[in-house]
């Protein structure tokens, strides 16, 4: 009579952790076309309007007036950095709405039952990945922007600081927010579509906003807009005259963060009591 030993596997077996996930999700969002064109769009938005902005200043002003007439020259970068944002927001939706649309999400649910790991992970993933993109484009452009027309105008130590690895961060947040937008919703055009909306729409209800009474209310609409809290990194300070009330300095990061932790709690919520 003979005896049947059991099969041990060589490969050692192990919980899973989110190490494991976070290498799942970076294999993931690198082999996506949508990662390779959104992000490939954005650099050649950012650098290229940055630098035809910079020449066109340097073709019609000396380098030394232009800081006294108009500021600082970081401010040209916000251009490139307001329209590279849409790109930003595409691919933080298509972050996980496309695991939705082909169904993928299931098999991620199965390898990592854990919901809010697999949120986790697919949100430091995505962060680190536009931070770091965002902030070299962005000081990239700086530079060349500064070598360009001869001069930094005004601009100290943390205004650069604040206009490269602070933008980098606000716009992480902004595509941050947009993956929980679409986690919620499940549908790219439609979060796509609500982002953009949430991004135009202050500015849209100010200018129907025109009677005296209303002034307060247009004010603050357009102060706490998403373009007007870059503009702050930017230029450092608010564009009303007095700053009395109003975001300044590093103030937009904290908003931004307050807003996406928010849609990131709404984001897990749904996430987790919804089937896929």
């Amino acid at each position: 009579m003979s005896t049947t030993t059991p099969y041990t596997s060589p490969i050692p077996v192990r919980r899973a952790h989110l190490g494991d996930a976070l290498a799942s999700e970076w294999t993931k969002i690198r082999s996506l076309r949508s990662t390779m064109w959104t992000l490939g769009v954005m650099i050649v938005v950012v650098t290229g309007i940055g630098a035809l902005l910079a020449l066109a200043v340097a073709a019609v002003d000396n380098g030394g007036e232009y800081s006294a007439r108009q500021g600082s020259v970081l401010e040209l970068g916000m251009v490139g950095m307001l329209l590279g944002s849409v790109c930003v927001i595409t691919l933080g939706v298509l972050t996980i709405t496309s695991e939705h649309s082909t169904g993928m999400i299931r098999t991620t649910l199965t390898a990592c039952p854990s919901r809010g790991r697999v949120l986790a992970a697919k949100s430091i993933v995505f962060f680190l990945l536009v931070f770091s993109l965002t902030t070299a484009v962005g000081g990239l452009v700086a530079l060349a922007q500064t070598a360009i027309i001869g001069t930094s105008g005004a601009a100290t130590a943390e205004h650069w600081f604040r206009a490269t690895v602070g933008v980098g961060v606000f716009m992480a947040l902004l595509g941050l927010f947009s993956l929980a937008v679409g986690a919620v919703l499940r549908h790219s055009a439609g979060a796509i579509t609500t982002m953009i909306g949430l991004v135009l729409l202050p500015f849209v209800l100010a200018l129907s906003l025109y009677g005296e009474s209303l002034a307060t209310l247009r004010e603050t609409l357009i102060e706490y807009s998403i373009p007007s809290l870059m503009a702050v990194l930017y230029s450092g300070g608010s564009a009303d005259p007095t700053g009395v009330g109003v975001p300044s300095g590093w103030q937009p990061l904290w908003i931004l963060l307050g807003v996406t932790a928010v849609a990131l709690g709404g984001a897990y919520v749904s996430l987790a009591r919804r089937d896929v």
